[in-house]
């Protein structure tokens, strides 16, 4: 069966005219717009389209303002993160180089103090006519099975060894027990097994000083006079007798001074405490007496005073 053929409406081709614009008012308007533009381009404030821009400003103008102001919240979170970043990096950086300012100003009393007895060493370099090797006390005893020993950051690359003179710039200190290659063992005057030859400074009368193995405020040496009628006064000083060679102990080295005198009627002997010059329980800076010219791996301090 034949299908059966479509019929041509009137109405379908006013419902295509209806969609779809006649040409000839397509050119018009092109040609319209074509005009205006040109017309405005020449025109400036004379140009056609100003009033109806001006009103179209005027109109939209407060809503596109109103739009920014509401949006721009919205629109500046990313900028707000990124400056919060910024800040807080901002912020552990001063709280970094705060915490460093404080650090220093903690240390400026303990590096002020170093430098003066570096500074304080070089002078009794000079004035006792010694070369020294400068040294810092990095360890107390017993490890080393002595009572009264400390460790110095110097050994023999530093040309350090054995039985030598190690003072401060107050005194006498002790003398060099055992050396490694880096540090050495330093028995201390006051130990209990220390004897250093003693000299009383008015007097020059020679004796034997004994330690007493204690540190701090406590310590006390026991001078015995060779010439037991001698009697020493209080308040004179003591100075090293000095050993031959200079080994353990060069001479002159100031000990401590004359408290106290016993005499003892019985056998006509006189004994002195003597309170070293040194503060064992503060050690930190010391110089060990070397030969001048000794090499080492550190500065020398000359006799003269100069640092080799």
């Amino acid at each position: 069966m034949a299908a059966p053929e479509k019929r041509w409406r009137s109405t379908d081709r006013l419902d295509g005219d209806r969609r779809r614009p006649p040409t000839s008012l397509v050119v018009a308007l092109v040609l319209a717009c074509l005009s205006l533009m040109t017309l405005d381009a020449r025109g400036g404030d004379g140009s056609p389209v100003e009033g109806a821009r001006r009103v179209v400003g005027e109109v939209l103008g407060p809503v596109e303002s109103g739009t920014t102001t509401v949006l721009r919240p919205f629109t500046s979170v990313p900028d707000w993160f990124r400056s919060r970043d910024g800040m807080r990096d901002q912020i552990d950086d001063l709280e970094a180089e705060n915490a460093r300012l404080r650090a220093d100003a903690n240390r400026a009393d303990y590096d002020r103090n170093r430098l003066q007895e570096y500074d304080a060493l070089t002078a009794s370099a000079s004035e006792l006519g010694f070369a020294l090797v400068p040294a810092r006390v990095v360890g107390v005893g017993p490890s080393q099975s002595f009572s009264s020993t400390v460790t110095i950051d110097a050994g023999s690359e530093s040309g350090l060894r054995a039985d030598m003179t190690v003072l401060n710039d107050d005194g006498l200190v002790g003398r060099v027990l055992r050396v490694t290659r880096s540090t050495a063992t330093v028995l201390l005057l006051v130990d209990g097994d220390s004897v250093v030859g003693g000299r009383i400074g008015r007097s020059m009368q020679v004796g034997f000083l004994h330690g007493r193995g204690a540190i701090g405020e406590d310590a006390r040496l026991d001078l015995e006079l060779v010439d037991e009628s001698v009697v020493p006064a209080e308040g004179d000083a003591v100075v090293t007798w000095g050993s031959e060679g200079g080994a353990p102990y060069v001479a002159g080295v100031p000990v401590g001074k004359v408290t106290t005198v016993f005499s003892s009627l019985r056998d006509s002997s006189q004994r002195a405490v003597i309170e070293p010059y040194v503060d064992f329980g503060s050690l930190d800076v010391v110089g060990v007496v070397v030969p001048s010219g000794t090499g080492s791996d550190r500065a020398v301090i000359e006799a003269d005073g100069t640092i080799q």
